[in-house]
């Protein structure tokens, strides 16, 4: 048989019998397109997570009071016979690689300026959390190198905090007021948005000594550490622990790499891409039902055709190709079917909900695409395979 002759029978029949033919592809087209939908709000909703957490840089090692221990629970600064302290933090800039060390301390206090007040979060810092965490100052300049045990009482404003302070007023050399003591404003920060859902812009910035005496802390929260490029991380791992364990004689302390906080965050939302993805593959599973159903009423009602081909010579695998290349034909236009469906409802989707991160990557398209023509090839194999085993002369006779 001809290509020609094959491709031109093959589309006949699906023409002859547009509403079958149609009712096939559509369970496809579904399928595919509850594929693509829920796949592309999941790899968006990974790309987003990803892409915020790694707004700081990627050679970032954070250190936390408390051993983890091997059920993989920190217990944190109650498990700590040492917290981390200050003087830690000033050990650790020592260490050869380390560009920028930052004590953190958080918590929450009210802020007033003159006769306006509110409530947020204050975090206590280092100087050198500007170069660590890739921010910039707007004016003034950021917490200076003072005595890192008895810094001046100066503060740095968010953005959106400096508005709520002093509206269209200077903010620079003002007094405010957090948790009762007296602070200078020497700085604004650029506007950094949200990450994660913090919005870093309504925040208010203190020395780590001071912030501990504000909340009443023992130790540091956390202790990040900025490494150059070009060493790894393994050598600074160990530099740290060398380091820590000295102080602290022995290790009372967890260290967590960047990309170790990656790695867990990528394997978490990957699990989501690929539920959300098997739940639009039963959506699929069931349009492959569809064609097995469709095409076995086929063989029924073609028997005749069939005994017609077999008795003007045509072959068994000649039937069995005629029958699976309809059935792909089938699962390939409702393949693209539905992956132009399930592509217009993501860009809809983001156009009206423009907060919800949608991305359809170009290889999740293809592979679509290449699994509804592999669904219409299954599918069509039995249903091929009873009408080319067909009898001849018992089909001709067939009504």
């Amino acid at each position: 048989m001809l290509l020609r002759d094959f491709l031109h029978l093959t589309f006949t029949s699906l023409s002859a019998h547009r509403l079958r033919s149609f009712l096939s592809a559509l369970g496809i087209a579904v399928g595919i397109a509850a594929v693509v939908l829920l796949t592309s709000i999941g790899e968006g909703l990974r790309q987003f997570v990803l892409s915020e957490f790694t707004r700081f840089g990627t050679n970032l090692v954070a250190i936390n009071p408390g051993r983890a221990t091997t059920a993989g629970t920190s217990m944190g600064i109650f498990g700590s016979e040492r917290p981390l302290t200050i003087e830690d933090a000033e050990a650790l800039k020592r260490l050869p690689y380390v560009r920028a060390v930052v004590p953190f301390v958080q918590g929450n206090a009210e802020v007033e300026a003159g006769n306006r007040h509110r409530r947020t979060t204050v975090f206590g810092t280092g100087p050198q959390l500007p170069e660590a965490f890739s921010m910039a100052v707007a004016t003034g300049h950021f917490l200076p190198h003072d005595d890192p045990v008895a810094p001046r009482a100066l503060a740095v404003l968010g953005s959106k905090m400096r508005h709520e302070l002093f509206g269209e007023s200077t903010s620079l050399g003002q007094r405010i007021t957090i948790g009762g003591s007296r602070y200078r404003v020497i700085g604004v920060m650029e506007s950094k948005g949200t990450v994660l859902g913090f919005d870093l812009d309504d925040t208010v910035y203190i020395p780590a000594v001071r912030a501990l005496s504000l909340f009443n802390r023992d130790g540091l929260f956390e202790i990040d550490v900025l490494y150059d490029e070009q060493t790894s991380v393994y050598r600074v791992v160990q530099g740290i622990k060398r380091t820590l364990e000295a102080r602290h004689g022995r290790e009372d302390f967890t260290i967590t790499t960047q990309q170790q906080m990656l790695d867990v965050l990528g394997s978490i939302l990957n699990v989501l891409t690929v539920s959300v993805a098997a739940i639009g593959g039963i959506s699929l599973l069931v349009g492959a039902i569809g064609i097995v159903t469709i095409m076995t009423i086929a063989v029924n009602e073609r028997t005749s055709e069939i005994g017609l081909l077999r008795a003007l010579g045509a072959k068994q695998p000649q039937v069995l190709a005629l029958f699976l290349g309809e059935a792909v034909a089938v699962a390939a236009i409702g393949g693209l079917s539905g992956l132009l469906l399930g592509v217009s409802l993501a860009w809809l989707l983001h156009f009206f909900l423009p907060a919800l991160p949608v991305h359809t990557p170009l290889s999740y398209v293809i592979a679509a695409e290449v699994v509804a023509v592999g669904m219409g090839l299954l599918a069509g194999v039995l249903p091929a395979r009873r009408a080319a085993r067909l009898d001849p002369v018992e089909a001709l006779q067939a009504e």
